[in-house]
Parts: C-alpha cells; structure tokens; sequence
C-alpha cells in the first residue's frame, strides 16, 4: 500500500490567510493541517507517501517536510500539480509512484476522530470509501443506501435530496484505480470526479462503504478551520498522533530554536 496526500489547489474560500501559504499549512491547533492526513497513513503503516502541491507551495512543504520524516523511514516524494483537474488526477499524477501497489488516499484538509488503521491494513482488492452522515450533503458526494445498508449509487453535490450521508477524503483502491482514473471524462465542470471512479468500483460490485460516527473536520472555510482547532482541542484529538510524528515535530522544533539562537548570537 502507497499514500497520497492531495494537498493543492487554491483555497479561494480561504483569502487572504492563503495568498501567502497553502491552505494545508495553517495551523490546526497546536500543528499544521499536513500532518493530520500524514498521521492517518502512517498510523496505518504506510512509509511511502506521494504529496501532491501546488507550485507556488512547494518550497514551503519542503522546508517543513523534505528531511524531517526521513529518519523514522517515512519517505515523502512531492509532486508539482500546475492545475487541479479534480481529485481524481491525483492516481494519474502518481501513476508511476504507485506502480503496482494499491493505493490510499487523503485529503490534505481531512481530519478525522476515528482511526482506520485496520480497514486500511486489511485492504485487498476493490475500493473502500468512509461515509458519515452529515447536515448539508449537496456539498458533497453522497451515497444512496437500499434498505439493508447497501450503497446502491454515489452522487456528486446532488442538487435533490436522496441521502445525509457524504463520501469522506480518505479513499483506498487496488493498483486497477490508475487506468480506472485515466479513463475517466472530465464532468460539466471540467474535472475528473472521485465519485466518478467510486461508482466505476460500485458497478462492478467491488467498493466497500463503511459508515463512522466520529468527528470529520473538512477545514476549508473560515468558520471550519476555527471549528477544527477547537474540537482538536476539546478531544484531545492532538493526543492521537503516531509517536513518529510527534518526536520529528519536536525535533525540528528543536532545530529551529537552535538555528535562531545562533543568528542572535
């Protein structure tokens, strides 16, 4: 299993705090959003990780992880996404990345309560997605479920009700997902949908939706990202880092308190 983190775009809803940095670097709490969906794989065990940035963030995501996972055998590669074309392209940027693994990925503003070590862990073949009900699903890919619980289709921002419950950021595929996602046509707002490639799964009867109660924080609006840091806070969720990601913070902590003595002195 390989991960990626899409952490690109613009982040309009978000100005001015990301006309100087990337959405995914602004603090959530006590730390930067980027480590939430790092410590989402790593908790699961996965070492190789695929950040997808945009270009004028790149430095900044470099500075802040190029070196400081490294010794815990945690590697990072980036790539430089010019355009967001849909969450999708994320499989075809990371095509050769991925190779023959199968792949999970997050978003780079998902935090989640629950931990999915084990579903991500005991992953074979298929799709498996993870869906919370929430209050206003027309914002989001939602899944229709029959009576006894099974997904029956997945609809992207459905402009008429048919479910409360939204598709969340963290996807798991087998290796089949890069030409399932290469085949895939832009929608009516040009862009290669993730719930295209779920439903691509859901036809052929392979994708796994499992339904979680715990906090999902989606922090890309201002009233969000201050709800995120709150409710990190409240839960303690700060507590539920891998201890590989608190040692490399606090190290580079380190670093940079020593580095500053010294341009003082």
């Amino acid at each position: 299993m390989k991960g990626i983190i899409l952490a690109g775009g613009t982040a309009t809803r978000l100005f001015p705090l990301t006309a100087t940095t990337s959405k995914q670097l602004l603090p959530v709490y006590d730390r930067q959003m980027i480590f939430y969906p790092l410590n989402t794989l790593i908790k699961a065990g996965i070492k190789e990780i695929l950040m997808i940035v945009a270009p004028e963030h790149s430095g900044q995501f470099l500075n802040l992880l190029g070196s400081v996972l490294k010794k815990y055998g945690v590697h990072l590669i980036f790539e430089v996404q010019k355009v967001p074309r849909g969450l999708a392209e994320a499989f075809v940027l990371g095509e050769n990345f991925i190779g023959k693994s199968n792949a999970c990925l997050v978003l780079g503003d998902n935090i989640f309560e629950n931990d999915f070590s084990k579903e991500i862990r005991n992953f074979r073949s298929g799709g498996q997605v993870f869906a919370k009900k929430v209050a206003d699903p027309e914002r989001f890919g939602v899944v229709k479920f029959d009576k006894n619980g099974k997904a029956l289709k997945i609809v992207e921002k459905p402009a008429q009700w048919i479910s409360d419950y939204a598709v969340t950021g963290l996807y798991v595929y087998d290796n089949r997902v890069v030409e399932f996602a290469k085949s895939l046509k832009p929608s009516a707002r040009g862009e290669i949908e993730i719930t295209d490639l779920n439903n691509i799964y859901l036809k052929k009867g392979e994708l796994k939706v499992k339904v979680f109660e715990g906090e999902w924080l989606d922090a890309g609006t201002f009233d969000s990202l201050l709800a995120a840091g709150n409710v990190v806070k409240e839960k303690q969720l700060y507590k539920n880092f891998h201890p590989i990601i608190d040692q490399a913070i606090k190290e580079f902590n380190c670093e940079l308190k020593d580095i500053c003595r010294k341009k003082l002195f």
